[in-house]
């Protein structure tokens, strides 16, 4: 059954803030290696936007749609191998991560919140509300050895049909979050973040690695005090992250930013016109995808880039072996590159 979609608030409250000028994509940010634009796609059978990709304990493949289905792909699918359809959340699954304890899915569902998904397609409700509040957003998570769940809540106020209107409201409308599987317990890490998305554990699970997307910057998040860092300004948008597991993480960056969007900063009477305009006439992603490897102090290892547009909106990213997986936002298919 599908999960009602709660309406978006029509006017947005943004504050005159300065404009910002996008860094040029050199150094370590140069597109040097633009192997996403040779990716091998791995179509569905129907729908789009597979938003995010895990790979469980099996090797098997996972990513969720805009319609509500899951779908699993075999370790060794090749570009026309048919997923096999799992569940249906009825919602929107955005981020997807393998429980270490048991190999199950943690999905974070946009309108249903987060969901536990067990191989024989039983879906679990963990979490829809916090201090008694609903989550809005849920959007991306990281588990710990013990079973905690870290995800965000990525806006309080704009429903993910809605992300262009927060991102033109510019305000820290975010939190993270922690669920704990022995009191069954949600409780706020930390808020007051611009759109958090991605986030990932370090490998002592002392802190979190965090994307704000709407500020584009990556974040340390200390645990258990909430003390917040700021590890770098990135030149793109980033989405959901994923640790490498050797204490480098993966980045999904779905667009360079987007210099009209800068230069309306100091301007809210023109956000708050952009904001109630179709969506074709706001500012737009660019058909430019990044996938960029970090250390845990956010120092740049390593970069790919799609500058020809073959797969855009890249929102998910997941090394696993020598194999990078990437998900998208508004694609058809997932799509997978050699990193060697």
């Amino acid at each position: 059954m599908p999960i009602p979609r709660p309406p978006a608030p029509w006017l947005i409250r943004p504050q005159k803030l300065p404009a910002t000028t996008p860094p040029p994509l050199t150094g370590p940010w140069a597109p040097a290696d633009t192997r996403l634009d040779d990716v091998e796609l791995l179509a569905l059978p129907h729908g789009h936007g597979p938003e995010d990709v895990a790979v469980g304990p099996d090797g098997h493949v996972y990513s969720g749609t805009h319609e509500g289905q899951i779908w699993r792909w075999p370790p060794d699918a090749h570009a026309g191998a048919v997923p096999e359809l799992i569940a249906d959340t009825g919602g929107r699954p955005l981020g997807i991560e393998a429980d270490p304890r048991d190999g199950s899915l943690i999905v974070c569902d946009a309108y249903r919140g987060l969901l536990r998904l067990t191989g024989d397609g039983t879906i679990t409700d963990l979490a829809h509300r916090v201090a008694g509040e609903r989550i809005l957003l849920c959007n991306n998570a990281a588990v710990a050895r013990d079973g905690t769940v870290y995800f965000t809540d990525s806006s309080r106020r704009f429903p993910v049909s809605h992300w262009r209107r927060d991102l033109l409201e510019h305000r820290p409308n975010g939190r993270v979050l922690a669920y704990d599987p022995v009191s069954r317990r949600t409780d706020v890490v930390a808020e007051g973040f611009h759109f958090p998305n991605g986030v990932a554990l370090t490998p002592g699970e002392d802190a979190l690695l965090v994307c704000e997307t709407v500020s584009h910057r990556l974040v340390r998040l200390s645990l258990p005090d909430g003390a917040v860092r700021v590890l770098g300004d990135l030149p793109a948008y980033p989405d959901n992250m994923s640790s490498a597991g050797d204490g480098t993480y993966w980045i999904a960056l779905a667009s360079p930013r987007v210099a009209l969007a800068e230069r309306l900063l100091p301007h809210p009477a023109l956000r708050r016109i952009a904001a109630v305009l179709p969506a074709r006439l706001q500012p737009q992603p660019l058909p430019y995808v990044i996938a960029a490897e970090v250390d845990g102090d956010g120092a740049v290892l390593r970069t790919l880039h799609g500058p020809s547009g073959r797969y855009v909106m890249a929102t998910g990213v997941r090394r696993h072996g020598d194999t990078l997986w990437l998900g998208s936002l508004t694609e058809r298919a997932i799509a997978r590159t050699p990193l060697s």
